[in-house]
């Protein structure tokens, strides 16, 4: 695995994991890296200092896989930088199995209630909002902007989590 420093076209930065060095390049040219605040596609790589093992490093890194870490951040909170030294992955625990459950159960529903209306979202809602086509229930993709401005028109939209295996 290895962990990227990433900056969006806003100047968002935040850290990601990838499986090989090649995946992000592949992930973000399928449009499947994305900006955790403000949703844009457009990340790059930022500039990283490489990180060189040394005895002393590691003697530091072993004592630190012994100190409890802090439980998982919410949502609402804003990022935090990542810390000097890499730290140990832990497994998903249940609060957040749970989370994606639910996130799995509401991505069934609304896939049930809802007609799939692709790329064209933005203009199927604003075409209802507008009296043009008959309301329906829809989902699709917008851009954070699009969904932004529809939002600013006083047309409901509610952006869905995608599930971290989904963007794999």
């Amino acid at each position: 695995m290895i962990k990227y420093s990433l900056v969006c076209d806003n100047a968002h930065e935040f850290d990601s994991w990838f499986p090989n060095s090649d995946a992000f390049d592949k992930q973000a040219k399928r449009g499947l890296v994305e900006c955790p605040q403000c949703g844009s596609q457009k990340v790059s790589k930022a500039l990283m200092a490489p990180s060189v093992s040394t005895s002393k490093r590691r003697a530091r890194n072993t004592l630190i896989e012994h100190i409890p870490q802090p439980a998982p951040a919410s949502a609402a909170t804003p990022p935090v930088p990542a810390p000097a030294v890499q730290q140990p992955v832990a497994l998903l625990d249940d609060q957040q199995q749970q989370m994606r459950a639910a996130i799995r159960e509401l991505h069934q529903k609304i896939a049930e209630n809802t007609v799939d209306v692709g790329k064209s979202f933005s203009d199927e809602a604003r075409k209802m909002h507008d009296g043009e086509k008959p309301q329906r229930a829809i989902r699709g993709e917008a851009t954070f902007a699009e969904a932004k401005e529809l939002w600013e028109d006083g047309i409901p939209v509610l952006p869905i989590p995608s599930l971290p295996e989904d963007r794999n």
